[in-house]
């Protein structure tokens, strides 16, 4: 069984302050992390020049297929029928990805086969993390 994935992908980016780019991020599950998608942006489109990833809930991206979701740093939503847009609000600007929704549709499927929805368990993880938080109450 595999324990992680990684999916190059193609996508746009577009800032208000730029015109659209193409651009190549990388999508990344990892069975460590069961509930969370990573998505690898390259250095030349971060504002610092490295490498930036974002985080989020993998039944964001699941449900950002279908509808509007999120309120917070990352929203997702469909953009007609073959393309998603992820949306990442930051302090200092907020930029607009481009994806093709059959891509992210590929991508999801294959976390599935990494873990299973409804499946995601953190193990002794949790439990030695509550015991710590908890002080063994």
């Amino acid at each position: 069984m595999r324990l992680a994935l990684d999916q190059p992908v193609r996508a746009r980016l577009a800032t208000p302050d730029y015109p659209e780019l193409p651009i190549r991020p990388t999508l990344r599950y990892c069975a460590s992390d069961p509930f969370a998608v990573h998505i690898d942006f390259p250095a030349h489109v971060s504002a610092d020049g490295d490498g930036v990833t974002w985080t989020f809930a993998r039944s964001l991206l699941e449900e950002g297929l279908e509808a509007a979701v999120g309120i917070g740093d990352v929203r997702i939503r469909p953009y007609g029928r073959l393309r998603t847009v992820i949306e990442f609000h930051a302090p200092h600007g907020m930029a607009a990805i481009r994806f093709g929704t059959a891509s992210l549709r590929r991508f999801l499927q294959r976390s599935y086969a990494v873990v299973e929805p409804g499946r995601e368990d953190l193990g002794p993880e949790l439990d030695h993390g509550l015991t710590s938080l908890l002080g063994g109450v």
